[in-house]
């Protein structure tokens, strides 16, 4: 599965990404030690990307987890991440979690990446339900939520462990497949 638009694609973490990915997450090392603190701490070096690569695919293969890369179609460079994940197959509900590179941050990418990723979802997955997790003072990742029609629900108190070891209380958002419009 591979979805293009623009000059950019989304496709499914493969063992090739290894080396591009630990570029990626060093290079936005300050911008994901808030909210993508474990994906950071397992891709600071190529060998941990290896490894976290390889789990990752090994997850999509299972389909237990879905991490998804966004590239530029030019130089195929990673300059974002999704995943499907917290998958809850008996509810049909799963989690989306997404991040983007500086460089390319306030382009709507994110925004088009969430709204292809979530079709797929109710579409291929046969998930009934979505969630999206954002920290309050993440302004842009809500914006991409209430853009892609995910609606507030509820604070999830002490529900995130940043990079700190601080635990902070979460905003959730949800999005269900009768919103869809395919």
């Amino acid at each position: 599965m591979q979805i293009a638009f623009d000059n950019y694609s989304i496709a499914p973490i493969h063992h090739k990404d290894a080396w591009r990915l630990c570029d990626f997450m060093v290079a936005n090392e300050r911008r994901f030690q808030q909210d993508f603190p474990e994906t950071l701490k397992q891709n600071l070096n190529p060998t941990l990307s290896r490894i976290f690569v390889n789990d990752q695919v090994n997850s999509f293969q299972n389909k237990t987890e879905f991490l998804f890369t966004v590239k530029e179609n030019t130089n195929r460079a990673i300059i974002g991440l999704v995943y499907v994940k917290e998958l809850h197959k008996v509810k049909g509900q799963g989690e989306l979690a997404y991040c983007i590179g500086y460089d390319h941050e306030g382009k709507g990418i994110t925004s088009k990446v969430v709204s292809e990723i979530t079709a797929w979802s109710f579409n291929d997955l046969g998930l009934h339900a979505l969630q999206i997790i954002a920290h309050e003072t993440n302004t842009a990742s809500i914006r991409i939520a209430e853009k892609n029609g995910f609606v507030y629900q509820k604070e999830l108190p002490k529900s995130h462990r940043r990079f700190n070891g601080e635990l902070v209380n979460m905003q959730l958002y949800q999005r269900y497949k009768s919103n869809i419009t395919v």
